[in-house]
């Protein structure tokens, strides 16, 4: 055999690999399009179910072959897979399992209860797994061009499910959404206009973290506002947060779950990335303070909106921002501690959020309602969401083993370790106000007198009843609500594997070949 051949690489290691790098993408796709020929039914229920199984199993493997042998490039260099990009995968894979494993409940609660038609579910599954794709598009992209159109294709997809009921706040909330994000995303496309200007050789993020020292310093600085503040827009971060909690109240459950846990942690994806390439050409100053204005903005807000929150749903939402900010905050104070908390708290969100979502989908089944003054003995008419949902609160607030703990704990210590204690103990006063009042809210939902038509809170809502969405709420449902907190726990104390991977990631953005 000539030398040449055998020097030559095997074919069967690229085609996994494409096959690896590919299968998050084109997947859902594959999913979307059979759902558009077969529909929604017992026959096909499942079927975005088994297909997170696969992609999971897919990002899982590529994870471990990116932590072994460095960055997967494929499909002509458009998709690029560092430790940064298959951890944010697995994000998205995780989380969108959780909601897609609970989805077939949801929506037969829904047309059980007259809310929704065969024909509505099978728009919603379509309009799923397009999102999902969008997101897996947005963090395997090579360049900035490439993730701003993944980006702007994930509006679109959303502004659709988001207003998927036809009520008159479901089109509002949909309309505030796509007003208010393309006004940010406009901004972010400005932003990689002005970046390409200043770096002159293209936006692939390779070729950019290499060219940053030498970035023009001035459009750089335009940019990297621009930048930040666009997809902070997406992320749900202060100014531009207002379409967030009518959003995410008025979308379904399980696209609640995917908006909440995933898509905002994409956006901030975009902000980490831009900002390793600003802390070289700029400095670490200035992402820094425009990083902190906004996390201490975004926790502020959160807190005085919650604190007068009258909307269960509307109180996860505005939970959200508070989390958002936290991630801003420790990519403020950056170095290796902070940039790992802020990757391992995006998932321990992503878990904790997505399960509440759920729970107060089928809280909502259960009740008739979202509003928390008529919610009452939801410990003792439905134990089983009720648990739930409490175990959700508390993994949301930081409470012990749950990862969210081990991040903020991370945080507190980088921050304070960073010359950052006035910022950092501001923020943890306002973490700890937000908590308070979460446990307030929760609290009088799941304990007290149920209510009845003579109670002092007024009728019972008319609803579904608790019969009916217990019966919703499978086996299948809580088991995944439950290994979905199992899970959040059991990274809070350890995971081996998942720590190589963050370090590895913290590694890419702290620019460490």
């Amino acid at each position: 055999m000539p030398p040449t051949l055998l020097s030559a690489p095997a074919p069967a290691p690229t085609v996994l690999v494409a096959l690896v790098l590919l299968a998050p993408v084109l997947l859902p796709l594959l999913t979307a399009a059979i759902y558009l020929v077969a529909g929604w039914g017992p026959r096909t229920a499942w079927l975005s179910t088994g297909s997170a199984v696969v992609v999971l199993a897919a990002v899982i493997t590529l994870a471990a072959q990116v932590s072994t042998s460095g960055p997967r490039t494929t499909a002509g260099g458009l998709l690029r897979a560092d430790a940064l990009s298959a951890f944010m995968l697995l994000v998205v894979a995780v989380v969108a399992l959780v909601a897609c494993a609970a989805t077939p409940a949801h929506l037969r609660g829904e047309i059980s209860a007259g809310r929704a038609l065969t024909r509505t579910a099978t728009r919603h599954s379509v309009l799923v797994q397009v999102f999902l794709s969008a997101m897996a598009l947005a963090v395997l992209a090579s360049s900035l061009g490439l993730l701003w159109v993944a980006v702007e294709a994930t509006t679109i997809v959303t502004a659709f499910l988001v207003g998927q009921r036809r009520t008159r706040a479901a089109v509002e909330a949909a309309w505030k959404y796509v007003v208010i994000c393309s006004t940010g995303i406009a901004m972010a496309l400005l932003g990689t206009f002005l970046l390409n200007y200043a770096a002159g050789t293209g936006l692939d993020w390779a070729g950019l973290t290499a060219n940053a020292a030498g970035l023009d310093p001035g459009v750089t600085r335009i940019a990297v506002v621009m930048l930040i503040l666009g997809f902070g827009t997406k992320a749900g971060l202060a100014p531009l947060h207002s379409w967030l909690p009518d959003a995410h109240s008025q979308a379904p459950a399980p696209v609640s779950a995917l908006m909440s846990g995933v898509l905002l942690a994409v956006a901030f994806y975009a902000i980490l990335r831009v900002k390793a390439i600003a802390d070289v050409t700029l400095g670490t100053g200035f992402a820094r303070t425009l990083l902190a204005v906004i996390a201490l903005a975004s926790l502020l807000v959160a807190a005085t909106a919650l604190i007068a929150q009258r909307d269960y749903k509307r109180m996860l939402a505005y939970s959200s921002i508070e989390h958002m900010g936290l991630l801003a905050l420790g990519a403020a104070i950056g170095g290796p501690l902070a940039t790992t908390a802020v990757l391992l708290h995006m998932l321990g969100h992503g878990l904790a959020k997505s399960t509440l979502f759920l729970s107060a989908g089928h809280i909502l089944q259960t009740t008739g309602t979202t509003q928390i003054a008529t919610v009452r003995a939801l410990a003792t008419r439905a134990p089983v969401i009720a648990g739930c949902f409490a175990a959700g609160v508390l993994a949301l607030i930081g409470f012990p083993p749950f990862s969210i703990f081990a991040s903020e704990f991370a945080l507190a210590r980088a921050g304070f370790g960073a010359g950052l204690g006035w910022l950092t103990a501001t923020v943890f006063v306002l973490v700890l106000v937000i908590a308070a009042t979460l446990v307030g809210h929760t609290s009088r939902m799941l304990l007290g007198p149920s209510p009845d038509d003579s109670s002092p809170d007024g009728p019972r809502p008319d609803g579904p009843g608790v019969a009916t969405a217990t019966r919703t709420m499978t086996a299948s449902t809580v088991a995944t609500l439950v290994v979905a907190l199992t899970v959040c726990a059991f990274i809070g104390v350890s995971a081996p594997p998942l720590d190589h991977l963050l370090d590895l990631a913290a590694d890419v953005l702290m620019g460490t070949p």
